[in-house]
């Protein structure tokens, strides 16, 4: 049996859509998996055990070339099945030219030309659920967790930074209206003292961010690492912390995959959606201010719609450190 699984959007989505993997290896031992996914999320998946092949399609540059390369790539490699994760029409191009028996959900402008097509229904289930309920038929349909695997190479990288206890922060977000505000970043450091290390996590934009958080913090057991791992590596360093501080993006499903300790922070997006924490030690912290605004989307906005960002403004630093 030969699968392709299709989750071409940001690196937290590919994440939940890794509980596929390890459905469709266990239930198909011997069978093909192949995943595909945007350029630059690649790494996520790099030496996965369980997978075949990784295909990188490139949105950013010649997208519509590099699409219509895609589409005949997949198509040539005549998958039994073409597992479709995403809910955008380019996606269901590749999908539906691919001559294969297709799933996906019903909210992709393509799924007319689907095998199956599947309701996604926001606020019903964790999206891990939405995404197993594309395979149930191929499955026994239960809940399954992300699973990401650094190599050993991951954790010797990690490993000096390991030597005594330590926290993790990751302060930034894709969306600003799901990152935390600043200064409250400025205050969980200073709340959380100076008996442990503290190593602020992200990419390397996030750099000017976290130093301008370190410089009002004053906390010499506090550091940045922006930059200086990869997603697995990060990924293994979570896994040994003592707690993981992270927004609703990307880190928080690093840390599930990992099952690693997290405090997941809710700012303008909500719990209820289906996007939220699934380690075994797990926290969830929203303002607990009633507002006629939040959730203002399911996805964040580059600014807040109000101007004011209340949400996140208004959590207490108490209740973020637990």
């Amino acid at each position: 049996m030969r699968f392709l699984i299709i989750q071409t959007a940001f690196l937290g989505d590919v994440v939940l859509a890794t509980p596929l993997i390890e459905q469709l290896k266990r239930f198909y031992p011997e069978s093909r998996i192949d995943f595909l996914l945007r350029k630059g999320n690649e790494s996520l998946l790099l030496g996965h055990p369980l997978l075949d092949e990784v295909l990188i399609w490139d949105k950013k540059e010649h997208k519509m070339r590099n699409l219509w390369k895609m589409m005949q790539e997949v198509r040539r490699r005549r998958y039994d099945y073409v597992i479709n994760l995403q809910r955008f029409a380019s996606s269901g191009f590749i999908t539906m030219f691919s001559r294969s028996h297709t799933i996906g959900f019903n909210k992709n402008p393509m799924s007319v030309f689907f095998t199956e097509s599947k309701p996604h229904v926001i606020e019903k289930a964790h999206e891990v659920e939405r995404n197993l309920s594309l395979i149930a038929s191929l499955t026994d349909g239960q809940m399954e967790k992300p699973k990401l695997y650094p190599s050993q190479k991951d954790y010797e990288k990690v490993g000096p930074y390991q030597q005594e206890p330590y926290v993790t922060l990751s302060p930034a977000s894709v969306w600003y209206t799901k990152q935390l505000a600043r200064e409250k970043w400025i205050a969980l450091i200073q709340a959380l003292g100076e008996d442990r290390n503290i190593y602020l996590l992200g990419a390397p934009g996030d750099v000017d961010f976290c130093n301008l958080i370190l410089q009002g913090a004053r906390n010499h057991r506090a550091k940045s690492l922006c930059g200086h791992f990869s997603l697995l590596q990060s990924a293994a360093l979570m896994k040994g912390a003592d707690m993981n501080y992270v927004n609703d993006s990307a880190p928080m499903h690093l840390a599930s995959a990992m099952n690693a300790p997290v405090t997941a922070i809710y700012c303008s997006t909500v719990p209820a959606f289906g996007f939220g924490p699934l380690s075994d030690m797990s926290r969830i912290v929203e303002t607990p201010e009633k507002l006629a605004c939040r959730p203002c989307g399911l996805h964040g906005y580059k600014e807040c719609p109000k101007g004011h960002f209340k949400c996140a403004h208004t959590i207490p630093v108490e209740l973020i450190k637990g």
